[in-house]
């Protein structure tokens, strides 16, 4: 009953933070800069993987997709290619795990779906690194343009987008590690039995063949007994 629950919480954890991951891809705000002209007037610029916008003080937003995926900086590239491999194994990732879990009956034997809840939490591991590389990549990169002084063009900083991402990512990382957790304890729970069922069955080996000889031992003691008188 416990390990079901400590499976529950570790899918919750995980489930939770691949949903953080995806939803960071339609965010808009990765990276933000605002302008303040006068009073009335202020521009914010923001952009993410797929374009970069900016609006004005009345809401008025003019956006620009990005107009070639091969002239785009490498570490776009880069950013897009981990990001959408962190949501497909958190995806593929969650649908071991709820085959795997103790609390479902599906997955076949029992050994079978610790190994599918052990590769689930690989998954979530996985899924947590990606999306964790990609943020850090993309805000290395702002904070280099920004603490740069020969950098001339306009500076930008870290957007919400990042963030989230980053806490979807230690959730992932947390849940997959104890999916990993349960598997091995598990492992050395069936060897402990293991070697403990060997050393008894050893045991009753080494003293049934005492108790054998005893009883030939008493069994010529009768022969002899008898065919002493004849």
């Amino acid at each position: 009953m416990g390990k079901m629950v400590i499976e529950i919480i570790a899918l919750l954890l995980s489930i939770s933070g691949w949903v953080l991951i995806s939803s960071t891809l339609p965010t808009d705000y990765w990276k933000v800069s605002s302008v303040d002209g006068t009073v009335i007037t202020t521009a914010t610029f923001w952009s993410n993987l797929w374009k970069t916008c900016v609006t004005d003080s009345t809401g008025v937003s003019n956006c620009k997709d990005f107009p070639s995926m091969l002239a785009l900086d490498a570490y776009i590239q880069v950013c897009r290619g981990l990001m959408i491999s962190a949501v497909c194994l958190g995806f593929f990732g969650a649908i071991m795990a709820l085959v795997g879990m103790k609390c479902t009956k599906i997955g076949g034997s029992e050994s079978t779906k610790a190994k599918i809840t052990s590769v689930s939490g690989l998954h979530f591991i996985l899924s947590g690194v990606c999306s964790l590389t990609t943020c850090s990549i993309y805000a290395h990169r702002i904070t280099s343009e920004f603490f740069d002084p020969l950098f001339v063009a306009q500076k930008f900083e870290l957007g919400a987008a990042l963030f989230i991402g980053w806490a979807g990512s230690v959730l992932c990382i947390l849940g997959g590690s104890i999916f990993c957790l349960l598997m091995i304890e598990g492992f050395s729970m069936r060897e402990y039995n293991g070697s403990t069922f060997f050393m008894s069955s050893q045991n009753k080996n080494v003293s049934s063949p005492k108790s054998t000889n005893g009883e030939d031992q008493g069994y010529s003691a009768r022969q002899f007994g008898r065919n002493a008188y004849v």
